[in-house]
């Protein structure tokens, strides 16, 4: 088999990186958790504002079934409280 060759890296070893390259990998650390951080805070909202959709889905429910045993039905237009009644059931 052939010698290999020993390969000499003549570039000086370094204990830090440039000043330049610190406050460049500094900022786009810093925006990557003040975007994480904002994608918390608006997963938080909407954590709320589903649970404020459920509670007021579950009262949806609650009031039709009021409507329903005081009129017969819930189907009301929501502009006048006009109950709409079938055509064959006025």
């Amino acid at each position: 088999m052939g010698k290999k060759e020993k390969v000499i890296d003549l570039k000086p070893k370094v204990d830090k990186i440039s000043e330049q390259h610190l406050k460049e990998l500094q900022h786009i650390v810093n925006s990557v958790n003040g975007l994480q951080f904002n994608i918390g805070k608006i997963e938080a909202q909407k954590f709320g504002l589903l649970n404020g959709l459920t509670k007021a889905q579950d009262n949806i429910r609650v009031l039709q079934e009021k409507l329903v045993k005081e009129y017969g039905t819930y189907d009301v237009n929501l502009d006048d409280g006009t109950i709409n009644w079938p055509a064959d059931e006025k």
